[in-house]
């Protein structure tokens, strides 16, 4: 909105409306800008959800050993996360952008999804909240439609890199003079680092270009479904998931950045994406919202973010992965999230299959893995047998825990990074 106010004002040489068409500028706004309404939203929103006694009921004891009674706290905090992302990106994106529109469908969409979920638990009394299947299809449903029109809308194209040997033998990388409807996403630790899915189709024969669309429409329900799940069940400590989506965050936003700018994309030889600035404005929106978040979700949490915040949050990681042709790349980004989803899909799968035979044997002390670290000895079930049960050798706090996993994060991150020219 702000933005064609400026450049409009532009044309009658207005003092400083020029600045608005730099994605610096409108970036950094939006990350100020979504810092100061997450705090300033989030103390009202705590209050009015106070007054209401819409709150969180009581945790099982058993699950936080060392934690205060988390009674009382207000949930459905990701109102406060959604927000502050939509708001600064309505006032300083391009909302002409297909990739931005595409971001903001995928906010409501799956922020609508948790809160319908959070709903069922706080005002129905129903734990279980909506109901598996209804998540999945709501996935699985912006997934398709994020996919299908990356596919079909001539704005999502790109400029593929192509390396060119001089005369005298040095490697320079050059872009496509033509930007393109493009099946190539990078993949890391490889020289020529761009994987074709259409290459992958190959035995379609002259149908292999579209079978590669498809394939690229699954994969990206794949994603979208994979991540928002994953930053779920990272979702169980006071701002684990916050903490760890914004250094996530951060990530994508320099991936965006150098995607966006045809001499850096040339510099770390991958694709320029025209029109992928904008995915930095929502990002550095996004960045600030978790992290303003954090001042209110940090150890003790004084609101959580319920089904309504991790849903989102993790489609927004997915769909801007798939936009920017880095999909392949967060297995490594998001190991926290991934690690999260394997070691439930482990826990239930080995259980189940130790029932058959009668027997009750379980791999970690209690899953999602951030809860094996808080687990203490007592709170096992005696009928149970465990593979890891000397694993970890004490129980930890939860504020530790949550610290470590932002450490591991950062790591995940810089090597996610790095792997641009490590190949």
């Amino acid at each position: 909105m702000l933005y064609y106010i400026f450049r409009f004002l532009e044309q009658f040489n207005i003092p400083g409306a020029h600045i608005w068409s730099y994605i610096s500028f409108r970036a950094l706004l939006a990350l100020i800008l979504s810092l100061v309404i997450s705090a300033w939203f989030g103390e009202y929103f705590i209050k009015w959800m106070k007054r209401r006694n819409i709150a969180e009921t009581a945790r099982d004891p058993s699950i936080d050993p060392f934690g205060v009674e988390k009674k009382g706290v207000p949930t459905m905090g990701g109102i406060i996360i959604i927000v502050a992302i939509l708001v600064p990106v309505i006032l300083l994106g391009r909302m002409r952008n297909t990739y931005l529109l595409l971001m903001i469908a995928t906010t409501v969409w799956l922020g609508f999804l948790g809160f319908m979920d959070d709903y069922i638990k706080i005002f129905r009394k129903n734990k279980d909240g909506l109901k598996g299947r209804y998540k999945i299809i709501g996935q699985l449903s912006i997934g398709f439609i994020v996919g299908l029109t990356l596919w079909l809308s001539p704005d999502a194209v790109v400029r593929e890199n192509v390396t060119i040997t001089q005369q005298n033998h040095e490697m320079v990388i050059k872009h496509q003079p033509e930007a393109v409807k493009s099946l190539k996403t990078t993949i890391p630790f490889i020289k020529n680092h761009n994987l074709n899915y259409s290459d992958v189709m190959s035995f379609c024969g002259k149908y292999k270009v579209a079978a590669g669309w498809v394939l690229f429409v699954i994969m990206t329900i794949f994603v979208v479904t994979a991540v928002s799940n994953g930053a779920n069940l990272n979702d169980g400590m006071d701002g684990m998931c916050a903490g760890n989506s914004a250094i996530v965050g951060i990530a994508l936003a320099i991936f965006a950045y150098v995607s966006s700018h045809i001499v850096y994309a040339a510099y770390f030889d991958i694709m320029y994406i025209p029109g992928s600035e904008e995915l930095v404005v929502f990002l550095a929106a996004f960045i600030g919202a978790m992290v303003g978040f954090l001042w209110y979700n940090a150890y003790p949490a004084q609101v959580f973010m319920g089904d309504t915040g991790s849903l989102a949050i993790g489609g927004i990681i997915g769909v801007c992965a798939v936009i920017i042709h880095k999909e392949l790349m967060l297995p490594i980004l998001c190991g926290i999230f991934f690690v999260e989803s394997l070691s439930v899909i482990i826990q239930t799968q080995w259980f189940k299959i130790q029932k058959r035979k009668g027997k009750r044997v379980r791999v970690f002390r209690a899953t999602p893995i951030h809860d094996t670290f808080r687990r203490l000895d007592s709170q096992l079930d005696a009928t149970s047998t465990y593979i890891l049960k000397g694993w970890p050798h004490r129980p930890f706090h939860e504020s530790k825990i949550t610290i470590r996993f932002w450490i591991t994060s950062i790591i995940l991150a810089a090597l996610t990074i790095i792997t641009l020219k490590i190949r």
